[in-house]
């Protein structure tokens, strides 16, 4: 009789509600014109392919490299800043630095990392494209 008690105890008492169904309605918003209705992210962070930028490239770019290893669990990352915001561009730039250098990498919001301590070898290759390099 003691075990029907506790089942009936720890039973729901209410249904199972859907996960993803309560995390696609906008829960709180401060003004309704703030909200990108495409996306439904803020506008100023609006993800929307048609507002994504394209700048034009210039023909002097000036790159800045610096190395990064925090927030990665003490692994260190090449990181390549100061690169014009066209995605195709950046894009062909990370597959040749990582084909120059040999290693992984990824383009992060008009910037490229590369895995690893590569300053030197990057700064070569960038130089040999005749980007100004800083860092």
């Amino acid at each position: 009789m003691r075990t029907e008690l506790r089942t009936d105890y720890f039973a729901r008492s209410r249904p199972r509600r859907d996960n993803v169904a309560m995390t696609s309605r906008t829960v709180y918003s401060t003004g309704k014109g703030r909200i990108c209705p495409g996306c439904g992210w803020p506008e100023t962070n609006c993800q929307c392919s048609s507002r994504q930028a394209s700048e034009a490239i210039p023909s002097r770019i000036v790159a800045k490299l610096r190395m990064e290893k925090k927030g990665r669990g003490g692994k260190v990352v090449t990181v390549i800043d100061g690169l014009p915001r066209n995605d195709a561009f950046l894009k062909e730039l990370a597959q040749e630095l990582k084909r120059t250098c040999g290693t992984g990498g990824t383009v992060v919001d008009g910037g490229i990392e590369l895995h690893g301590d590569l300053r030197d070898r990057v700064r070569d290759a960038l130089a040999q494209k005749g980007f100004t390099v800083k860092g």
